[in-house]
């Protein structure tokens, strides 16, 4: 594969990387509030005892999961971007030796 193609392919890996950690870093402050959120309306459900509550609190989990589930898909989508980044370091590596 030609240097240049390499060389534009990292590029937009290394774009793409950034753009998805970026993301993720936003996940993982909205994940660690709506955890909050979900610890405090269980604790909310049990002192009141009302099926309300009950309905609030598992709303309030499955958001906190939903975005878990989402986060972890980031967490896999990165780390996918690494090993392309990885493999495209390494043939432009190994063409530069070859030559």
């Amino acid at each position: 594969m030609p240097q240049s193609i390499l060389q534009r392919r990292l590029v937009d890996v290394s774009e793409r990387l950034k753009r998805l950690r970026a993301e993720l870093a936003v996940t993982d402050e909205q994940l660690a509030f709506l955890e909050d959120e979900a610890d405090d309306a269980r604790l909310r459900a049990l002192v009141a005892e009302t099926p309300l509550g009950d309905v609030e609190a598992r709303d309030a989990r499955r958001h906190a999961d939903a975005l878990t589930r989402h986060r972890d898909a980031l967490t896999r989508s990165v780390a996918d971007l690494v090993r392309e980044q990885d493999a495209l370091l390494d043939r432009m590596s190994a063409d530069l030796s070859a030559h």
